[in-house]
């Protein structure tokens, strides 16, 4: 009999290592970086054949961003909301206690939402041997063989076969100096390790018992105390305070002695950094990668991306260049952690760039700020079809809405009106409002606010279909 595979996402990350396209309010999984397709989406599809549901673990801020993607798939998929992040021990634990749970003796397949690995297939045929050796009794990892000395990914050696294409793992090895990869690459027996595991959701808890026993107690008192919000498992957060941040390789596949690895016999990347984008984007004599609005003269070897402006780059090597509609990155190619260190000063310097876009997404649709100044605010608000704003007031300022396109259907106070295209109305400071999309196109409408203080934290909510406090 064939053990149940129950696929698990793992879908966190600050966002910081690919800014500024990807920043903590939509890091990269949201982004479709490598084609027309989010990478979570390649994901899901990716994984949703092996089997009969999926289960994602993501960040409480992005779950509408999560659902979204799941419901427009058309797959099952069960998603827990993790109020604190602790690395990825902590969302394996949940997972293996939910698995072993409701159904004693399933394997879990956990793959991160946002790996570049373009032929499904191929994972899939490799998934399928690393879950026949899970139920052998192992945890399996996924060993990527290296096409270069690269520094900047985690190595497993291989020992021991355990059939024809598993073996034991005989050690994991650090990030390494450029020398150490050159020996490894050299060697044949050392591979790139995935991130990606096969594994016996009761041979993982007894692993983390025995190795990590803080962390599947947090995990356990989480899900003893988890609550349903709308069609979500709301983790507790007391039980998650104490909970040591480590990662899955640390807490287990470093220490147990099941682990073992398959070869992944795809094209596999982690897009940790835009050198990464740059070797899976590169192209021509002159090994240079573009997206987007960019025109290059005298350019090699560097990755030069648009999400709107013109970008002209000359004269220039093994440069990074970036530019979104509020930010623009220029750095060495070769300096991997270089977007992750901007945002830390970023950060430091109180730049709100460094964590949010210009564009917000809301469950109900968007908003972007188009102009500010001195007590006046401009933004242009995007409604889905059916989505619906909470009623609330704000202490501080006034607003002026004008519908663009669509049909708005508008509360202030006791008054409830339909707005077509080029129709406006006032909500006066403190006012109670409410904004909705009854029809079957997006709603746009720009909003010009006008008050002393003009912060997103000036709204008092009175009702929200959506469950925000």
């Amino acid at each position: 009999m064939e053990s149940r595979i129950l696929p698990v996402i793992l879908s966190g990350g600050s966002g910081s290592r690919l800014w500024p396209v990807s920043r903590r309010a939509r890091p990269k999984q949201f982004l479709p970086l490598t084609g027309e397709r989010t990478m979570l989406r390649e994901t899901l599809d990716r994984l949703a054949p092996l089997g009969l549901e999926m289960l994602i673990l993501c960040a409480e801020q992005a779950r509408f961003q999560v659902a979204e993607h799941v419901q427009e798939a058309g797959h099952r998929a069960r998603i827990v909301l993790e109020p604190l992040a602790r690395n990825t021990a902590l969302p394996c634990a949940v997972a293996a206690l939910i698995a072993e749970r409701q159904a004693p003796g399933t394997i879990l397949l956990i793959a991160p939402a946002d790996h570049y690995i373009p032929d499904a297939a191929a994972f899939r045929a490799a998934a399928a041997h690393a879950a026949a050796l899970a139920a052998r009794g192992h945890i399996v990892t996924f060993g990527v063989t290296p096409d270069g000395p690269e520094t900047g990914y985690g190595y497993i050696r291989r020992g021991e076969a355990l059939c024809e294409r598993g073996a034991r793992v005989a050690a994991f090895r650090e990030k390494p100096d450029l020398e150490t990869a050159r020996g490894y690459l050299a060697s044949g027996d050392h591979f790139w390790n995935a991130g990606i595991f096969a594994a016996p959701a009761a041979l993982l808890l007894d692993e983390l018992r025995a190795h990590a026993p803080q962390v599947l107690d947090a995990a356990r008192g989480a899900l003893d105390g988890a609550g349903r919000d709308l069609d979500f498992l709301r983790l507790a957060a007391d039980p998650l305070v104490a909970c040591p941040d480590l990662s899955i390789d640390y807490a287990v596949m470093e220490r147990t002695r099941r682990a073992a690895m398959v070869p992944a016999e795809f094209t596999w990347s982690d897009l940790g950094s835009w050198a990464a984008m740059w070797e899976i984007a590169r192209e021509g004599a002159d090994g240079n990668a573009t997206r987007g609005n960019v025109a290059l003269l005298d350019t090699k070897r560097s990755y030069v991306h648009s999400d709107g402006p013109l970008v002209a780059v000359t004269g220039v090597r093994d440069l990074v260049v970036v530019a979104t509609a509020d930010a623009v990155l220029v750095a060495d190619r070769a300096a991997p952690g270089a977007a992750g260190e901007v945002v830390r000063h970023l950060k430091a310097a109180g730049h709100p760039e460094a964590t949010e876009h210009r564009r917000v997404l809301r469950p109900w649709g968007s908003y972007e700020a188009l102009a500010s100044g001195p007590r006046f605010q401009v933004k242009r608000i995007a409604v889905r079809p059916g989505g619906v704003l909470s009623l609330q007031s704000h202490l501080h300022r006034a607003e002026h809405w004008v519908v663009v396109s669509g049909t708005a259907e508008v509360t202030v106070g006791d008054t409830v009106r339909t707005l077509a295209e080029n129709e406006s109305v006032y909500v006066p400071l403190g006012a109670t409002h409410r904004l909705a999309n009854r029809g079957k196109v997006e709603l746009v409408l720009i909003e010009v606010q006008s008050g002393s203080y003009l912060g997103e934290d000036d709204i008092v909510r009175y009702d929200d279909i959506y469950a925000r406090k």
